[in-house]
């Protein structure tokens, strides 16, 4: 008995942990120094999320929520377009809603010459 309830256990886990959808990767890439501010941000998901939320923040100025109108549902693939603000560390903060209903959120960074 000790053992099916252990078999059910890890079964209900397992399915929990591969029903997530995380940041596969972004353009730029997460500590990437590039020579000029990209018109979009892209960020690829292994699974369908909803953002809810995306902030840019640039070394010398307060973060700015980017504009998400474009995006309607549970996708995977989203380009973003980005307020260019001159060089530096820009930091991109999301949050979203997987589509198994867990809240997901991440920041990645890149720098501008």
């Amino acid at each position: 008995m000790k053992q099916i309830l252990l078999a059910g256990l890890l079964g209900i886990w397992a399915t929990g942990a591969v029903a997530h959808s995380p940041l596969e990767s972004t353009t730029p890439l997460h500590e990437a120094i590039v020579a000029q501010v990209p018109e979009n941000v892209l960020l690829d998901f292994k699974g369908a999320i909803r953002l809810t939320r995306v902030t840019m923040t640039h070394a010398d100025h307060d973060g700015v929520d980017l504009d998400l109108s474009g995006h309607k549902g549970f996708i995977t693939n989203y380009a973003i377009p980005l307020e260019a603000m001159g060089g530096g560390t820009y930091s991109i903060t999301w949050r979203g809603l997987g589509i198994d209903g867990h809240a997901l959120d991440g920041t990645f960074t890149f720098v501008v010459e």
